[in-house]
């Protein structure tokens, strides 16, 4: 009820009040508020899928490090809108200690993590991936352990949820090893992975079954097919903003792969492709080290100096600013006009051959 002195304000605020809370009894909808890091292969479509979650009719340009944008989304009408960071990091491989930037102690608990793997380049398949998540691993686990030290309650309850999605009668619950914070792993490029050899398939395939089911994450292979983009929004909306999460199961290897997480099992899975005889001449301290040999052996690694991003971003066009160009263009000639001097001056200095003896 208004009351004499109430100003034009005090009456404004009570009305969108009471728009946004139509029921004065309800209770205060708190916002959701994640973060998300999108990492993986240089070029692998990162930036594709982030404008398609966020339903943006944007050009993908090339990410030169790490960038950021946000997206907003309301659970029901009348109410507050929802927030989700995303967070992506460029570079592939070549730029690692830029994942501790955007995970802290203060959004552990809010944080998850999309790892996009091109399945074009079976060759720099497992490099990439194993790199990103042991980086990302050793950085959680490090704010994990300060917590424990700090807030116990927090670092307990984010070690539960680790479990969260394989329940304890799971045949595999003594088998795997969640990673600390959610994961979805997504495939990208199907179109072009489904022209392989149908052997090939299946051994990326399993594999990448096996180090979702291990790391307690979802799978799904995405392409710029407007329907397998529906699919993987479908796991990064639950993770971004709460919407609900889908049970549904694609196994086949012939067929984009789609697996939420705890939904898969090592029965299903099966061995790693290889035979007996030469599973028996690996030598493998863990099941994901054998995994790992066994996909090397058909798909060898390419070395780290060619995962490399060489490219200067100084050069980019995209990155254009003409008064820092100007400078920096400057700057090379004062440098380069520098070194011919000191060159020459170093060339006419008279030494005398017996005092360097």
């Amino acid at each position: 009820m208004p009351k004499a002195s109430d100003t034009l304000w005090d009456l404004a605020i009570a009305e969108v009040e009471k728009t946004e809370n139509p029921d004065d009894n309800a209770k205060c909808v708190e916002v959701w508020e994640k973060s998300l890091l999108f990492m993986g292969n240089k070029n692998g479509g990162k930036t594709t899928i982030i404008l398609r979650c966020l339903e943006r009719e944007e050009i993908p340009k090339p990410t030169l490090a790490l960038e950021y944008t946000f997206g907003r989304r309301a659970r029901r009408h009348n109410s507050p809108k929802d927030i989700a960071h995303f967070w992506e990091l460029g570079g592939g491989t070549s730029l690692l200690e830029l994942i501790r930037i955007p995970i802290t102690s203060s959004n552990i608990r809010s944080f998850a993590v999309v790892l996009v793997l091109d399945l074009s380049k079976p060759n720099e398949l497992w490099t990439t991936m194993e790199k990103l998540l042991q980086v990302t691993r050793n950085h959680a686990n490090k704010i994990l352990s300060k917590l424990e030290k700090t807030n116990p309650e927090v670092a307990t309850e984010i070690k539960q949820r680790m479990w969260n999605n394989l329940q304890r009668d799971h045949p595999d619950y003594e088998l795997v090893d969640p990673f600390p914070i959610p994961l979805v792993i997504i495939g990208s490029k199907y179109d072009i992975f489904h022209e392989f050899d149908s052997e090939m398939r299946k051994i990326i395939s399993k594999t990448l079954r096996f180090v979702s089911h291990y790391y307690g994450a979802s799978l799904v292979f995405t392409s710029k097919s407007e329907a397998l983009l529906l699919k993987a929004r479908v796991l990064i909306n639950h993770l971004a903003f709460g919407y609900d999460k889908s049970k549904s199961v694609s196994v086949d290897h012939n067929k984009p792969v789609f697996i939420p997480s705890g939904l898969d099992s090592l029965s299903q899975i099966g061995p790693p492709p290889a035979s007996d005889s030469d599973i028996g001449k690996m030598r493998a301290n863990t099941p994901l080290e054998l995994w790992k040999k066994v996909f090397e052996k058909t798909f060898p690694p390419k070395s780290s100096s060619d995962l490399q991003d060489t490219k200067d971003p100084a050069q980019d066009l995209q990155y254009a600013e003409y008064e820092v160009d100007v400078m920096r263009a400057q700057k090379n000639q004062e440098l380069e006009q520098y070194k011919r001097n000191a060159s020459k001056s170093w060339k006419e200095m008279d030494f005398d051959s017996d005092e360097l003896l």
